[in-house]
């Protein structure tokens, strides 16, 4: 390479330099606000992640310390003073709550708290089935809730096709046999056994009850599902 040639690719070196300078000074910010960003959004990340984590634990030990109190109507108002906003965690506190409250004797409470669970939209829908159903089981007590509104309840829960579809069918037939109307509670009771969806334990109490009522045991084993 001659010395104009190489004096010519000195300059050109020197120019690309300049102009990688300029742009970085005209652009450079961009790059840095992105890393951070990048940075500032993974410590936020982290802080929330540490936040979250500590009012769970907080709360996990106001309920530990709620449930180690001797009367159940104690034991109650220490759950309603737990402070929680999380939609789950308050949930889960109120479903604690709501049978301490069946224990105290206070069954209508107990169903309007329920109630309210069983209504809340932040709630998923498997949560809210089980708060229709306790509601259900605790308005049985003294007769909080009449036996119509209880099989109105119940009727929509098994027609639900939710996770209380089968529990709320035991509860229909029990009923059933307390109206007086044992074909009604066998055959309930013989879908519960035929369920491909029922537990081993619920198809064992239909098949006893079943028996009870004077109907004949299905074959558990033989409509069980397989493993």
């Amino acid at each position: 390479m001659s010395q104009t040639d190489s004096f010519i690719e000195e300059v050109n070196d020197e120019v690309r330099r300049d102009q990688l300078f300029a742009t970085f000074r005209k652009y450079g910010w961009i790059g840095v606000l992105v890393v951070a960003l990048i940075v500032g959004g993974a410590a936020w990340r982290e802080y929330t992640r540490a936040n979250e984590q500590a009012a769970a634990q907080a709360t996990g030990d106001a309920i530990l310390a709620a449930l180690s109190v001797d009367d159940a109507a104690a034991r109650g108002t220490a759950l309603a003073a737990i402070a929680t906003t999380e939609p789950t965690g308050r949930a889960a506190v109120d479903f604690l709550r709501a049978a301490e409250l069946t224990r105290a004797g206070q069954p209508a409470e107990a169903v309007a708290l329920y109630d309210a669970l069983a209504a809340d939209g932040d709630l998923p829908e498997g949560w809210r089935q089980i708060a229709g159903f306790k509601a259900v089981l605790a308005g049985t007590t003294g007769g909080t809730l009449p036996v119509a509104e209880r099989t109105t309840r119940l009727a929509g829960l098994a027609q639900s096709g939710g996770v209380m579809r089968l529990l709320a069918e035991e509860q229909l037939a029990l009923i059933d046999v307390a109206g007086g109307d044992a074909a009604a509670a066998l055959d309930r009771l013989g879908r519960i056994a035929a369920d491909a969806d029922a537990s081993q334990g619920l198809r064992a109490r239909a098949s006893r009850m079943i028996v009870a009522l004077g109907g004949t045991a299905p074959d558990i084993a033989a409509t069980a599902p397989a493993n």
